[in-house]
């Protein structure tokens, strides 16, 4: 009740009931009114609001663990991608490696069996030669032989004035004189000794 001892002398003039007069002290219908009415907005938030927004929330924070999740797999295969990927790099360069050394040793082979191969087609082709030239060389003999022979014989046939064409003696006369002039044998005669014994 001090408050309404202080109350009139706040107010002078006015003797009224003090709860109709103050602002402050609610009016009591419209308290209750204001209750209920707060009672069924808080029962409708309650009700249709929260779990809406509770369903809302709950969503987006699987939503989000979910991406989370997405990406920490999307992210383990990636790294596991990339180890398979490095691994099979790795073997490539261990295979282009080993097919090099493959390739550099069959090159040598071949170029030590191509040089083996060219040695000995060289031997052959010499060696083919040498017979072809020795062959050349001996036909050549028989024909000097030959020419000698006769250009002798018809020589010696103007010097003597007799026919030396007969086909025995010349070939034996022929022979002997060529067996020892290659031999070294051959004596040459004076022409005036001769002549001086006679």
């Amino acid at each position: 009740m001090q408050l309404n001892a202080i109350l009139p002398a706040l107010m002078p003039g006015e003797t009224e009931e003090p709860s109709a007069s103050l602002p402050i002290v609610p009016y009591l219908p419209e308290l209750v009114f204001g209750l209920i009415a707060f009672a069924i907005i808080y029962l409708v938030v309650q009700k249709v609001v929260v779990p809406n927004l509770e369903k809302a929330y709950a969503e987006r924070t699987d939503a989000i663990q979910g991406g989370i999740q997405k990406a920490e797999e999307a992210q383990a295969q990636a790294q596991a991608a990339l180890e398979q990927y490095q691994a099979q790099l790795t073997e490539a360069r261990a295979e282009a490696s080993r097919i090099r050394e493959d390739a550099k040793a069959q090159g040598a082979q071949i170029i030590a069996e191509m040089r083996e191969h060219a040695a000995a087609e060289a031997a052959r082709l010499t060696d083919i030669a040498h017979k072809q030239i020795e062959a050349e060389r001996q036909q050549a003999i028989v024909s000097l032989r030959n020419d000698v022979g006769r250009m002798s014989t018809e020589l010696a046939s103007r010097i003597v004035g007799e026919s030396l064409h007969e086909e025995t003696r010349q070939k034996g006369i022929v022979e002997r004189f060529l067996t020892e002039l290659e031999s070294g044998d051959v004596v040459r005669e004076k022409v005036g000794s001769k002549g001086e014994d006679a």
